[in-house]
């Protein structure tokens, strides 16, 4: 079942989504070699419930924490613990609020420290095929010129887009219809509506796209090691383009602090 939206729903979705990225940016004030996974998660939790509103993944289907946090060859749905992060590591932190009865959920992955060049590519392309991939989502498009749109830019730079994993839709529940791949054939799917709430979250590997689950039952690593970067925003389909509903600007705002 698909839901379309109203204007006062997408409102909430967009505050959550908002706080999401507020959420992001205060993760990114704090992530540095050294520091431990968990006390990211702290932090997080604590900002989510001062802002009146619930961490969205603590407790969905069982998973223990606040924040999926993924570090290097993982890909997603990383556990929070007693990891120290390290310089030239990379980690996908991503996140989801409940608010007002509607979710919010984005992802951005980060440096630590310095990246090596190669991986600073990865992260870079990456990020590029996550607006790609908006950009082609307006009403009368299809979800497989999505697809197309981050698989085509990935591969051009010899990255791979991983095919188990998916985005999708994004309302009362933080994973509703559709699916939303990051690879496919144009001009195939389902018709975008306007109205219709995703997230488009490329999840692209530097070698092979295979994944497989680690044995604590959530992480997802790639299958020859090689490492992985995440972005993800919540967007609401609209007639001539998407509107965006997070945001990664202040999360940018804090990079760009650190590096300056």
């Amino acid at each position: 079942m698909i839901y379309y939206k109203t204007e006062v729903e997408i409102d909430k979705i967009r505050k959550s989504s908002l706080l999401v990225g507020k959420t992001l940016a205060e993760v990114a004030k704090r992530i540095r070699p050294g520091i431990k996974t968990i006390e990211l998660d702290r932090l997080a939790e604590e900002f989510i419930r001062d802002h009146k509103a619930l961490p969205a993944f603590k407790g969905y289907r069982g998973f223990p924490a606040t924040l999926c946090i993924s570090i290097n060859e993982q890909v997603v749905h990383g556990f929070p613990g007693n990891v120290e992060l390290k310089d030239g590591d990379i980690v996908s932190v991503d996140c989801g609020v409940l608010k007002d009865e509607y979710y919010g959920d984005s992802a951005f992955t980060f440096e630590v420290g310095e990246a090596k060049p190669e991986v600073k590519l990865l992260l870079k392309v990456t990020k590029e095929s996550l607006y790609k991939g908006i950009a082609t989502a307006h009403a009368g498009m299809r979800l497989g010129d999505i697809g197309f749109a981050v698989q085509s830019h990935v591969e051009s730079f010899g990255f791979s887009a991983v095919r188990d994993l998916i985005g999708h839709g994004v309302g009362r529940d933080l994973h509703e219809k559709p699916d939303v791949a990051n690879y496919g054939k144009r001009g195939t799917g389902m018709k975008l509506k306007e109205g219709l709430v995703i997230a488009i979250e490329p999840m692209i590997n530097m070698g092979k796209y295979h994944v497989i689950q680690e044995a604590d039952g959530w992480t997802i690593r790639t299958s020859d090691r090689l490492p992985s970067a995440h972005f993800e925003h919540t967007l609401v389909v609209r007639k001539n383009n998407a509107e965006i509903l997070s945001s990664f600007s202040e999360i940018e705002e804090v990079i760009s602090k650190q590096f300056s």
